[in-house]
């Protein structure tokens, strides 16, 4: 059977999910996510024109039939704002799936997990899959899972960053503990090396975007990634070996005729 990421009962073959901010052109973002091999893009409600058909939106750019679109609440600094801009991506037909954002602070843009916690049971129970942004606590995530979360989707650096995985422990933690949903990390990754790590350590999937949209070249680091998440993903089905202090001989000396 195929290894895919199942969320909410739906299916992916792709275990990558993209962004569509910070690119040079709309053009851009298109080849890009068509180089990922990405099946989910998200996009941020307060950030895209969802009624005026007669100027530019980024929508016109992503391929609904082969894309899924799961809308963000970016830039909301409470529960109520978050609710709302779910509400509305729902109104306009984008999904009635979020990637919920509930930011605490402007220069970090840590997540304010109180908030977060409170939005995701009022949109749990109006009827959307909510996949919550958060940090990287164990007991805010099983906190997310008990209001409902569908995902749980911590940050592994400050967003756009670029710093790649900062908490190893947490995150290794993070898969022991969470069972019943899946573990998504999001935020931080810089290059195709932290979207591997992020999955050898046994993430789910990982959700990027500054990383691939203001990369030198966006469409061949978008193929990286790509590539990065799947390789990742099998180094941590295969069972990597025992770190040793010392070495080990790769042609053992057992039968070895003298």
């Amino acid at each position: 059977m195929a290894d895919q990421l199942v969320i909410a009962g739906r299916a992916f073959n792709s275990r990558l999910i993209v962004g569509t901010g910070k690119y040079r052109s709309f053009d851009e973002m298109r080849r890009a996510h068509q180089a990922s091999g990405a099946e989910m893009v998200t996009v941020a409600v307060r950030r895209v024109n969802l009624t005026d058909k007669s100027k530019e939106s980024l929508l016109d750019y992503i391929d609904r039939a082969n894309f899924f679109i799961l809308p963000n609440t970016a830039g909301c600094y409470t529960a109520d704002e978050a609710v709302r801009t779910a509400r509305l991506g729902r109104e306009v037909g984008l999904s009635e799936w979020v990637k919920l954002e509930v930011i605490g602070d402007q220069q970090t843009l840590f997540p304010d997990t109180e908030q977060l916690i409170a939005a995701t049971r009022i949109l749990v129970q109006e009827g959307f899959v909510v996949l919550p942004y958060t940090n990287d606590d164990l007991i805010v995530a099983r906190k997310l899972i008990d209001a409902g979360a569908a995902a749980v989707m911590p940050l592994g650096a400050p967003i756009g960053s670029g710093m790649g995985i900062q908490n190893v422990t947490n995150l290794r933690i993070l898969r022991e503990r969470i069972t019943e949903v899946p573990l998504i990390v999001d935020a931080g990754v810089g290059t195709a090396s932290d979207a591997a790590l992020a999955m050898e350590l046994g993430a789910d999937g990982v959700l990027m975007n500054t990383a691939i949209a203001e990369a030198q070249d966006a469409v061949l680091m978008a193929e990286a990634m790509g590539s990065a998440v799947d390789a990742g993903r099998k180094a941590f089905m295969a069972g990597r070996i025992v770190k040793k202090l010392y070495a080990s001989a790769s042609s053992p000396l057992h039968g070895v005729v003298k």
